[in-house]
């Protein structure tokens, strides 16, 4: 498992956004979603369709997440797992509960378009750290209590450098261990050390390598991504 550990990270009460980001840009950010919705809408009706004559209804999954400063709300994806099917609340590479519309969903991502309904509802954003699980929320934490200062957002970097997660739990003998002791503390860091850098260009070129690399995966290079939002960290 690659480890990404930036040098530091901001407590919670520094790396506060600026104006712009704070009164500007959610109105902004709610009408982008809207439009996404609409250009995506011929394929989230193929989608779901196929999911819903795959494995019947409903089409959507719901779960609940923690959001900025720790209150839940009910993220939205397209169903990829068989109706009523037990297990771990984490997915490793080879998940027999994944259907086979399921796992093409989750290759390119798709299953994520619903959350667009997140962001214009004011839950989430476009970039912001991944909302997650209330299971493995510590917000006792220094480092957890910085991350939940920020609305969760669709993508953030630590979602770009470990686009392969399910592979990366599927080699491990324990997932939910190594998930929680090594690799969620690794993309805690890496949330924390992108809020130093960010910037509206470094959002929209994230937004766009994260689409880039959903479609056309070839060619990706996690070192080269943390290097190229974290040089100067």
């Amino acid at each position: 498992m690659n480890a990404y550990k930036p040098a530091s990270y901001p407590e919670a009460g520094e790396c506060d956004p600026p104006f712009f980001r704070r009164k500007i840009q959610p109105g902004l950010e709610r009408l982008a979603a809207g439009l996404a919705l609409i250009c995506f809408s011929p394929v989230l009706a193929i989608a779901a369709a196929a999911v819903l004559l795959e494995t019947g209804r409903p089409i959507l999954y719901r779960q609940t997440r923690v959001g900025r400063g720790g209150e839940p709300f009910l993220l939205l994806k397209l169903r990829s797992m068989r109706v009523s099917a037990p297990g771990s609340l984490l997915t490793a590479g080879g998940d027999p509960r994944i259907s086979r519309v399921g796992a093409w969903l989750r290759r390119y991502k798709l299953d994520e378009l619903p959350q667009l309904w997140n962001i214009m509802r004011g839950e989430m954003q476009f970039v912001g750290p991944r909302p997650e699980v209330p299971l493995f929320v510590e917000p006792g934490n220094a480092l957890w209590r910085a991350v939940l200062r920020e609305k969760p957002g669709l993508t953030d970097l630590s979602t770009l450098v470990y686009r392969n997660e399910e592979d990366i739990l599927a080699r491990c003998s324990d997932p939910e261990r190594a998930y929680r002791e090594e690799l969620l503390p690794r993309k805690l860091a890496l949330n924390a050390a992108y809020r130093r850098v960010r910037s509206l260009g470094a959002d929209c070129k994230l937004v766009l390598l994260t689409a880039r690399y959903s479609f056309l995966p070839y060619g990706f290079d996690p070192d080269r991504i943390v290097k190229t939002f974290l040089e100067r960290v």
